[in-house]
């Protein structure tokens, strides 16, 4: 993130930047893509400090922040809280956006039953050699393939995650 610190019509001393600094180190925690920051600090005839924030969002625009007060660490808190809700809502709406709670169903522990579970015989009509399993296994979109081999015992076949075939 590009940030850029200027002072209008007045000295910007160490302490309001190290404090400008922390408000910005604030704001990253919504986790949103900000590429860049402005913050001008300005003085007027009245003596009022006027700190206006220019937030950069990607995907979002700009976000500006305008907060005029007798005292620049007053303006600069206020700024700060008026940031914070409008980066909030952002994350919010981020956030909630994947999740559709329409279509959401919870499910407790209590209404699972074992009458839920549906088994499934196997398909294990004859013996078939391992080359052959093979084969019909490489032609089929299955994870796993379970079988009896030329000796009458039961086997699986997988596919493991180098791309070869595995046995059990």
């Amino acid at each position: 993130m590009n940030l850029s610190i200027v002072g209008r019509h007045l000295d910007l001393t160490d302490a309001m930047k190290v404090a400008i600094n922390g408000v910005v180190e604030d704001i990253k925690k919504y986790n949103l893509d900000i590429i860049a920051c402005r913050v001008v600090v300005d003085k007027d005839k009245k003596d009022k400090t006027k700190v206006e924030f220019n937030i950069q969002v990607a995907h979002k625009g700009s976000v500006v922040i305008t907060q005029v007060e007798k005292d620049f660490y007053a303006a600069l808190e206020l700024a700060k809280d008026r940031i914070e809700k409008v980066l909030r809502r952002y994350h919010d709406k981020i956030i909630d956006h994947h999740i559709d709670k329409s279509q959401v169903e919870v499910v407790s522990n209590e209404e699972i039953d074992s009458d839920d579970i549906i088994d499934t015989p196997l398909d294990i009509e004859k013996p078939v050699s391992i080359d052959e399993a093979a084969e019909e296994f490489k032609n089929s979109k299955l994870f796993f393939m379970v079988f009896k081999d030329l000796a009458g015992e039961k086997r699986v076949l997988y596919k493991r995650k180098d791309g070869k075939l595995g046995i059990y």
